[in-house]
């Protein structure tokens, strides 16, 4: 019989799935005012910095790599 997982332990991995969200949002730049503070009182700040990193990164790599198959004879 499984024990039930309280609601912090539900909320972890939800939290951060809902930092991914925000952060993705935030590359697109559209944000609705009212999920934008109900994000704000719910991620983590250190997931905020983490992922925002990490989706610069394969931004980055993604535009380098369509620049290369573009410019490729």
């Amino acid at each position: 019989m499984a024990l039930p997982e309280s609601k912090a332990a539900q909320g972890r991995g939800n939290s951060f799935w809902r930092t991914v969200k925000t952060v993705a949002w935030s590359f697109l730049g559209i944000r609705k005012n009212s999920e934008y503070q109900e994000d704000l009182a719910r991620v983590n700040p250190l997931h905020v910095i983490l992922v925002g990193i990490v989706g610069a990164v394969l931004l980055v790599l993604l535009l380098v790599s369509v620049a290369r198959w573009v410019v490729s004879p």
